[in-house]
């Protein structure tokens, strides 16, 4: 979904970890989170429109949205991943 080049180049904007693509499983659960009303993002706010894609965090607790194949990197638009 993203060019690898430009994969390769972005990191998270806090801690500056490598990202990677998120598995549609993911996608999935955090699109299922937004669907009740229970996912904020780290700004506090809530997450109101489904996610397309995302990249996680190399240590796998943060994912920032793409929205229309974009990476939106911007700490307070990361996304908590939970297991």
């Amino acid at each position: 979904m993203i060019q690898k080049d430009l994969l390769e180049i972005l990191a998270c904007p806090e801690t500056r970890q490598p990202l990677r693509e998120a598995e549609p499983s993911l996608v999935e659960r955090l699109n299922r989170k937004i669907a009740a009303g229970e996912l904020t993002n780290a700004g506090g706010r809530p997450v109101e429109e489904p996610l397309e894609a995302a990249l996680v965090r190399e240590d796998g607790k943060m994912a920032y949205p793409l929205r229309q194949g974009i990476p939106v990197l911007l700490s307070e638009e990361g996304l908590a991943v939970s297991e």
